[in-house]
């Protein structure tokens, strides 16, 4: 266990737009950390609601586990308050693209994020190792956190409690999904806390009846 880590947790409020459609939408806010730095994870909605659950502290990255805008719609805000880099998988360009627009010409225009994920990267932050797992289907890129130390997974929109994350969307795949969550996080141990981008907690063993 690496001492002092911890998770912190809100729910904020917006919206979800993609193809035409606008809906209302609750957010889970998830920043893990210690006593003096975290790692903020997805940015949505409300850049001063996330700054209250960091509380002060550095923050060393923002982490995006897919770029729907209800998930990184204020990480460019947060970027510039905190100065604390934007780290998505590039294959989730063009849903960020269609938040905060393309790579201009004249380098204006554009608010690109700063550092590429990867499958299997590993990100550390107060001595807890945070890896990286590539899990496409709600989103090309969507990706989620594996905390072994803390006993817990950051699956954003990929799994809920109830089952795999929506793929009704542009860009999103339902094959795709149900593959990723069975070879990619199905091996994980069954009393794995399972933290949501919307709802409650659930565990990986809980979702293996549910897949």
């Amino acid at each position: 266990m690496a001492g002092g880590v911890r998770v912190d947790h809100a729910v904020v409020s917006g919206t979800f737009s993609l193809d035409g459609e606008t809906h209302e939408v609750d957010n889970n806010v998830w920043v893990i950390g210690d006593d003096e730095q975290c790692l903020v994870i997805d940015a949505p909605h409300d850049a001063d609601a996330i700054l209250e659950v960091v509380a002060g502290r550095a923050v060393k990255a923002i982490v995006c586990t897919h770029a729907h805008d209800d998930h990184v719609r204020v990480a460019p805000e947060l970027r510039r308050r905190t100065g604390a880099p934007i780290l998505l998988h590039p294959d989730d360009r063009p849903l960020w693209e269609l938040t905060h627009g393309g790579d201009q010409p004249d380098g204006e225009g554009a608010e690109l994020w700063d550092v590429d994920l990867t499958d299997g990267q590993t990100l550390t932050i107060g001595g807890a190792a945070v890896t990286v797992i590539h899990t496409p289907g709600h989103a090309p890129g969507a990706v989620c956190l594996y905390v072994h130390d803390l006993g817990c997974v950051f699956t954003g929109d990929t799994l809920f409690e109830g089952g795999p994350g929506a793929t009704g969307r542009s860009y999103s795949d339902s094959d795709l999904i149900k593959d990723s969550i069975r070879r990619r996080l199905l091996d994980l141990p069954d009393e794995t806390v399972v933290h949501t981008g919307h709802g409650p907690d659930t565990t990986i063993g809980a979702e293996r009846q549910n897949l």
